[in-house]
């Protein structure tokens, strides 16, 4: 009320004088000029109100955006998920390689355990049955994705699913096998990395022979259970034998007396030796075959590192280790996005040749230094 009065007394005082007389404004005047001045307090009472509303406007969408940002940060990543069918015991410290190996592979692609994905592993030991089963149990889990070793790891999948990716390893000629359609472009959902192919078998005689030329004979130890490629390889080694001037004898074995029986035979006669072929019995009874070998004082040429590192005499194979890097690639471009049809399959560009010198001693073979000038590892 003092602040209005204060004003109609300024009006009174500012207003015109004419003859000297003061002359009191209308009421009309006075209500005209109170209006237009609340209309200007209006104005500038909406002019800052309008600001405001503004400022708060924008205050509201950064505070949304913030708040946006940390319930995405505190969302938590999606957990993908790998069945694994691996042929081997779980605790032979070869398995325990690889699956380390794999672990590390995939973590240098950003897939942590416990993170952002789960790897569920199987271990069928070489028993049918399980293998079987364990096929039926990781697909049933519903994974991104496969990995498996050896054909019958395959042929249990395939079985039992025509959608989820399934990279291989180990794998002789998947072509010819029926996994794949071709090398460049697989097709279906199987893909991955094969070991060797059969000619490679060729090599193996040629390194006996280059180890010991006294070798005139070998016996191809295998499992027809575990290795239904067999066949294909035995050929190669047949055809292959003649130019070596060996004869060759197929002893197949679903156990270990069969293993003692058939090197026992081998050792018979001189100029005999053992061939282990590519196969998961072979590798998982690589003592029982090495022992063997050493008790009949018979070179042995195995199908991994593992056997002359136990006591056999040379190995000339793709690093198994190695492989699970290889396959780990393959199963995170699947998870990012790629299709195994559009994944082509690949063969190993190395090969290592490893050779036991203390062995080649304790059986009598002397190796020629030319032979062990091209080895990878050479065991003293």
């Amino acid at each position: 009320m003092e602040r209005r009065r204060a004003s109609f007394e300024v009006s009174l005082r500012e207003t015109p004088q004419d003859d000297g007389d003061l002359r009191i404004p209308s009421k009309k005047n006075v209500i005209l000029r109170s209006a237009r001045r609340l209309n200007d307090w209006g104005a500038r009472l909406k002019g800052r109100t309008t600001e405001m509303q503004r400022r708060a406007f924008i205050a509201s969408i950064a505070t949304i955006t913030a708040l946006s940002r940390v319930a995405r940060a505190q969302q938590p990543e999606r957990v993908r998920r790998i069945g694994v069918l691996l042929p081997f015991a779980e605790h032979d410290p070869l398995t325990v390689a690889m699956v380390n190996s794999f672990a590390r592979a995939l973590g240098r692609f950003g897939w942590i355990e416990q993170k952002n994905i789960r790897i569920d592993y199987r271990f069928s030991e070489n028993d049918p049955e399980r293998l079987s089963a364990y096929a039926a149990e990781l697909v049933g889990l519903r994974p991104d994705a496969l990995l498996a070793a050896i054909p019958p790891a395959i042929t249990a999948l395939r079985q039992r699913t025509s959608i989820i990716p399934i990279v291989f390893e180990f794998i002789a000629d998947p072509v010819g096998q029926g996994f794949v359609q071709t090398l460049a472009r697989p097709g279906g959902n199987i893909t991955g990395f094969a070991s060797f192919e059969p000619p490679m078998m060729a090599k193996w005689l040629q390194l006996l022979k280059d180890a010991d030329p006294k070798i005139t004979r070998v016996s191809i130890i295998f499992s027809p259970d575990t290795a239904p490629y067999a066949p294909l390889l035995n050929r190669e080694i047949e055809t292959a034998a003649p130019s070596f001037g060996i004869s060759v004898t197929l002893a197949p074995t679903r156990d270990d007396s069969a293993v003692e029986e058939a090197a026992a035979a081998e050792a018979r006669e001189p100029g005999g030796s053992l061939l282990a072929l590519p196969d998961s019995f072979t590798t998982a009874h690589r003592g029982i075959i090495i022992a063997a070998a050493a008790r009949c004082r018979l070179p042995l040429i195995g199908p991994t590192a593992s056997f002359p590192r136990e006591g056999a005499l040379l190995s000339y194979f793709v690093d198994p280790i190695e492989l699970q890097a290889e396959a780990a690639s393959y199963i995170d471009r699947i998870l990012r996005g790629a299709s195994p049809a559009d994944l082509p399959v690949q063969y190993p560009t190395r090969y290592s040749l490893v050779i036991n010198l203390k062995t080649a001693k304790t059986i009598g073979i002397a190796v020629p230094q030319s032979l062990l000038q091209r080895a990878d590892e050479v065991i003293e």
